[in-house]
């Protein structure tokens, strides 16, 4: 019997260098290490390519690649964590009025654009370590699409949202070159 190349998966699960959330934590300290494991999953499935593979586009007519999925979590995580929950004025990094999808728009095959979005994403994921961990509980709340967002809620939603996106990026991954993800 032939073994199956999908039956490669995209790193041995003992070098894994994701940590596993918590099994019998309090609340915060389980939803921030999901939401960290679903972090670290984003970046691993970008880890290894050259610029021109992350901003490879999936399929004619879509935008979608590694480099666009990076772009949009950092403008996902300064929006929740930076506008709605510290009720900061933080300006879009990526997209604008009058091109609201600049973040897989903009996501071009050069060092600068790959640079900018490590760096925009790891900036903003610093300051929700921070917002998340000087918040007095999770009952915190900032106000989004009309109505209260509490800090559980957001939490939560970013775990779906890159969860989501993860399954986008495995399959980018894959057609990059043929690894499979966890």
């Amino acid at each position: 019997m032939r073994s199956s190349p999908r039956a490669t998966m995209f790193i041995d699960r003992d070098t894994d260098p994701r940590v596993h959330p918590p099994t019998t934590s309090e609340e915060r300290a389980t939803l921030v290490g999901f939401l960290r494991w679903q972090r670290d999953t984003l970046e691993l499935k970008c880890s290894g390519l050259g610029v021109e593979d992350l901003a490879r586009r999936s399929v004619e007519p879509s935008t979608l690649s590694l480099l666009g999925l990076v772009r949009h979590m950092a403008e996902v995580e300064r929006i929740w964590f930076r506008t709605v929950m510290a009720g900061q004025d933080a300006p879009p990094y990526f997209y604008s009025d009058t091109d609201r999808d600049g973040e897989f728009d903009g996501a071009v095959a050069t060092a600068e654009a790959v640079t900018e979005a490590w760096n925009a994403w790891r900036t903003e994921i610093e300051f929700a370590y921070r917002f998340i961990a000087q918040a007095p509980d999770l009952d915190v709340a900032g106000t989004a699409h009309g109505g209260p967002r509490t800090l559980r809620w957001v939490l939560v939603h970013m775990v779906e949202e890159y969860a989501r996106h993860n399954g986008h990026a495995d399959l980018l991954r894959e057609r990059i070159d043929g690894r499979l993800g966890q």
